[in-house]
């Protein structure tokens, strides 16, 4: 039976909570990673046919209160649960107008001001709309692709440049899942997600997994051909202005040796940009 994104998206999320998570006992001999379908059932106190009948895309229409108890049952975090509801039709989705290709001229500005925080701004399809002149060093010039889930999944270098690449690639995944799940019709992030479940099969078994998670305050660690490892703390930000437009600006712990490795660097991106 064909199932609906909806159900999909509850088997895979069940495959990822165990029994003791959720203080049921592991008892028999089980044959699925993860809890039962009867056990979800139970936790979100619903009849074990009628969540048969979600998994398996019989039913799409759950009310918000069973969603609540099935986010709940599956652990699902902020996030996870906004993509359930929205998979159920009940969240807000994004409207069919195109993500504005677009920066306002007032953001291009202000990134230029920060000489010392490589920021850029990217839409739905992590397509990098704008970057300042140290996210261009940062980047190496976007030598392989403006876009950065290009940049994690098919650029050769990219595991090298990024030291915790697996992270990096598990959380642009989530997050790209997000932004599908909030604009499904998006034309720009349907044909990068087809290219990369044909051209990287890190990138489909990661898509196969379910994750949805969008960017929060994390640490980044790279290391650049130029000036060496660097770690640096990325803070997110939605562009109000433009819809689907998100704003990331990374800065180092000051006196620290990121801190020193990114000063070298944007003095490296300045004479550069002199020669030229």
């Amino acid at each position: 039976m064909a199932r609906s994104e909806l159900g999909a998206y509850l088997t895979a999320r069940r495959a990822r909570v165990t029994p003791a998570e959720v203080n049921l006992p592991a008892t028999g001999q089980r044959r699925v990673p993860g809890l039962r379908r009867e056990e979800v059932a139970l936790l979100a106190g619903v009849s074990a046919d009628y969540y048969v009948r979600l998994e398996q895309g019989r039913e799409r229409t759950p009310s918000a209160q069973v969603l609540d108890a099935l986010a709940a049952a599956l652990r699902l975090e902020e996030d996870g649960r906004l993509h359930l509801f929205r998979l159920a039709g009940l969240g807000p989705r994004a409207r069919a107008a195109a993500v504005p290709g677009r920066v306002e001229p007032s953001l291009l500005v202000l990134m230029d001001a920060w000489p010392h925080n490589p920021a850029i701004v990217y839409n739905r399809a992590y397509d990098v709309l704008a970057s300042n002149e140290i996210a261009d060093a940062l980047f190496h010039d976007w030598a392989h692709s403006r876009n950065l889930m290009h940049v994690v999944f098919t650029d050769p270098a990219a595991r090298a440049f990024y030291r915790d690449w697996h992270d990096v690639a598990r959380n642009s995944v989530a997050g790209l899942r997000l932004s599908h799940g909030a604009a499904p019709d998006d034309p720009r992030v349907r044909q990068v997600l087809n290219e990369l479940l044909d051209g990287s099969p890190e990138f489909a078994e990661l898509w196969a997994r379910h994750d949805a998670r969008g960017k929060a305050l994390e640490d980044k660690r790279f290391e650049h051909r130029d000036v060496g490892p660097l770690t640096l703390t990325m803070q997110t930000f939605d562009v109000r202005s433009a819809p689907g437009q998100e704003l990331v600006v990374y800065h180092a712990e000051p006196a620290s040796p990121s801190s020193e490795a990114l000063a070298l660097l944007g003095s490296l991106a300045a004479t550069s940009r002199r020669e030229s």
